[in-house]
């Protein structure tokens, strides 16, 4: 890949969303979904306190550009309605070579079913493909969590991989899935499609 940088202009806009960088002002928004063991539950952390917030606000989440590999974006989802965090979403920068990332998304339960996450992962793969220029994204998740699989194949990202007890998750030994995208799949896909009509 060429020039290694991504510098949104924020915030980022869709349909009913507003994509932009996680403030202090979040803290107690991020609280209310963050530090609930249901939606933790199959997610790569437990719950968070209001200490572990304020740390990671302070650390990798201030970041609001991508300029190297092994470095993360991550972004609040707010409602441009009411103004309110619902959620937030990251974009990981894996491998300048191989020009490689990832996705992750939580929400809030209280606005599940409403599209959102689609919404809010569908402007990340857009950062991904059209504004970093990587060639491949991916999305790992809990063979559990059925939801994230269904968001994963509504994008449009094909489910490559189910590795079996691969991984001591939480104490048990779990199943992961593995679902990906390439750039030259990006342009047809649902996600693209949901992203244009964002932007029009």
């Amino acid at each position: 890949m060429g020039a290694v940088h991504l510098r949104p202009t924020y915030p980022i806009t869709t349909r009913r969303l507003l994509l932009r960088p996680l403030t202090e002002a979040d803290l107690d928004a991020m609280l209310t979904y963050r530090g609930d063991p249901e939606v933790c539950r199959y997610l790569p952390f437990e719950p968070m306190t209001l200490e572990v917030l304020r740390t990671r606000l302070a650390g990798d989440w201030a970041r609001h550009e991508l300029t190297a590999e092994g470095q993360t974006l991550t972004l609040g989802v707010e409602e441009r309605g009411t103004g309110r965090l619902v959620g937030d979403v990251v974009l990981f920068f894996h491998s300048v070579r191989h020009a490689a990332g990832e996705i992750g998304y939580v929400l809030h339960p209280d606005v599940r079913g409403r599209g959102y996450a689609n919404e809010a992962a569908a402007a990340l793969l857009g950062l991904g493909f059209d504004g970093l220029g990587l060639h491949r994204v991916v999305a790992r998740l809990d063979a559990r969590n059925g939801a994230s699989a269904r968001l994963a194949a509504r994008l449009g990202l094909r489910h490559e991989a189910h590795f079996v007890r691969n991984e001591l998750f939480k104490g048990e030994w779990s199943d992961e899935l593995v679902f990906a995208m390439l750039a030259d799949e990006w342009p047809a896909s649902a996600a693209a499609t949901t992203a244009r009509a964002a932007s029009r």
